[in-house]
């Protein structure tokens, strides 16, 4: 029989606990779901009124994988869903992870939670910016972080304050609270601030997609500020050979990977997410602060150290 559980009133009939969905551990999704319990008030504030994307993969990492942005066949009719444009002319459903409840439904089906940099009431608004840093292979998250200073610093001096996470795969994110912004304007702000980068780091940094360019370099990007586009949501698992996290990290951290703790040095599993929240508490938490929402410079970005 499927175990049926109560979560906040709601029945949800959890299947295949004992499944392992991360062979080279043996975590099971009974695991996942544990995980996704046990860090659920640090993950249900980041995605709060934002329409989730899933990405499926109930069989593990190296089973099928898809990515869903419509209500999964099934889905429970006390799970909230809201309208949001899909095209210039249409307008779909999708999930919002409103609570406990919904939260371990979804976990239930197995699936990384992606959400865009704006809230549903208000879409293409972004209320975050973004940049994903993705080394190109021999580089490394070591390469990111130097990047990520970089851009701190950079930020900093447009009046922003920056956060840190990894992807949970090889690189990582870097997020920024904003004032709420038209989502074209973050993402042409963020576009500069990539080429910029490459500029001023022509070795280490470029911020085009084509794969020619990025062997041994950071790519920069900064499309996923785009409206229609989402990211990894901090705490979500990833379906990666590892139960890996996308965990928010210290400055402190990211400066001692570069400072030769090495790529393992900004690898964190399940198990060591909830100890780190357990003694750290959630380092994103100014992201949902709306006092620590800055404000993009006027007329774009300026030059660093201006007034």
């Amino acid at each position: 029989m499927t175990p049926i559980t109560i979560v906040e009133g709601r029945r949800l009939a959890l299947s295949n606990l004992d499944k392992v969905i991360y062979p080279g551990s043996g975590f099971t999704k009974g695991e996942v779901l544990h995980y996704y319990a046990t860090v659920s008030s640090a993950l249900l504030p980041h995605v709060h009124d934002r329409p989730v994307s899933f990405l499926r993969y109930p069989d593990g990492p190296e089973g099928q994988r898809f990515f869903t942005k419509n209500p999964p066949p099934g889905t429970p009719g006390w799970v909230k869903t809201v309208r949001v444009p899909r095209s210039e002319d249409q307008l779909a459903e999708q999930v919002v992870v409103a609570d406990l409840a919904t939260l371990m439904w979804a976990a239930n089906l197995v699936v990384e939670f992606h959400v865009p940099q704006w809230t549903a009431g208000r879409p293409a608004v972004a209320d975050r910016l973004v940049f994903d840093l993705d080394p190109g292979d021999p580089a490394s998250v070591v390469e990111c972080c130097a990047v990520a200073l970089w851009l701190r610093e950079r930020l900093a001096a447009d009046g922003l304050e920056t956060y840190a996470k990894t992807s949970g795969s090889k690189g990582m994110h870097l997020l920024v609270p904003l004032e709420p912004t038209p989502s074209e304007r973050v993402s042409a702000y963020a576009k500069t601030l990539a080429q910029e980068a490459e500029s001023e780091l022509p070795e280490l940094v470029v911020h085009r997609m084509a794969k020619a360019l990025r062997p041994g370099k950071v790519f920069v990007d900064h499309s996923q500020n785009a409206a229609a586009k989402t990211t990894a949501a901090p705490y979500t698992l990833r379906a990666r050979a590892s139960a890996a996290v996308s965990a928010p990290v210290a400055w402190a951290e990211v400066a001692g990977c570069l400072d030769g703790g090495g790529p393992a040095a900004l690898v964190f599993l399940a198990d060591d997410v909830v100890a780190r929240l357990a003694r750290d508490g959630d380092l994103f938490a100014p992201l949902t602060d709306p006092g620590r929402a800055g404000a993009l410079p006027r007329g774009g970005a300026r030059t660093a150290g201006a007034s």
